[in-house]
């Protein structure tokens, strides 16, 4: 609702033909994929972990660019998104008898948003950020509507207090999602990407102190490799440049 508002007065149109070509369907489901298994795995897996298995978005959004848009993309940094890859599968532990099918939530959802990404950069010019916008959160809403029915949850009236967590949650995404839409369509990747990884400081900190979570060994480990391998990705790429 609120990005068909605001496209009126950037007037910038929602509904041309572009908005329903080959990619932005792509996109829509992707988004629509990634929304719905994000969420879950952040109800059902630990915020921590979660955060950190999505911060290989950007290792399989170039690992995607290679393969799909035939981007160049040297040895190194194939043997550094395998790394990242690794890390996944270290915080993950499939081998162990702690693993849970779960924890392929957060997998999932990071696909989806890998998905997105590509697709975003592949998007018509003619289609604003608001567009975007209002067809990302569009997602949102039918995976929220999809897994009510799956799950057969009445429709019920917030509380006050989540009432205000809601509307302060719509405030924040509606920005957060404009400015991320906008810097992956006009900036490069080298530059957006670093920016990405802030998410581990906030994840963790409310992960700890909010929540109650405990950093295992593993998750410290399987982060760091996620992170440096995303890193390395970036400057590679730079250099290449």
């Amino acid at each position: 609702m609120i990005f068909a508002m605001i496209s009126p007065i950037q007037k910038s149109a929602l509904f041309i033909r572009d908005a329903v070509s080959r990619t932005m369907c792509l996109r829509f489901f992707f988004e629509l994929f990634g929304r719905l298994f994000y969420f879950l795995a952040l109800a059902f897996t630990p915020l921590v972990a979660t955060t950190a298995i999505l911060q290989a978005t950007p290792i399989v959004v170039v690992a995607g660019a290679a393969i799909f848009m035939k981007e160049k993309v040297n040895l190194k940094r194939w043997i550094a998104i395998v790394s990242g890859l690794a890390g996944v599968l270290i915080i993950l532990q499939p081998t162990s008898d702690d693993f849970s099918l779960v924890s392929l939530l957060a997998v999932l959802g990071m696909l989806g948003f890998s998905g997105r990404d590509l697709a975003s950069r592949a998007a018509s010019s003619n289609l604003s950020t608001t567009a975007l916008g209002f067809y990302g959160f569009l997602a949102v809403t039918i995976s929220g509507l999809l897994y009510m029915a799956w799950t057969k949850s009445p429709l019920i009236l917030p509380s006050q207090p989540a009432l205000i967590l809601l509307v302060s949650a719509i405030g924040v995404g509606v920005m957060a999602y404009s400015s991320l839409m906008k810097a992956m369509r006009i900036g490069t990747v080298g530059m957006i990407t670093p920016f990405r990884y802030t998410r581990m400081i906030f994840s963790i900190f409310l992960g700890i102190f909010i929540f109650g979570e405990i950093l295992s060994t593993a998750m410290i480990v399987g982060s760091l490799v996620i992170v440096i391998s995303g890193l390395f990705i970036i400057m590679a790429g730079n250099r290449a440049k």
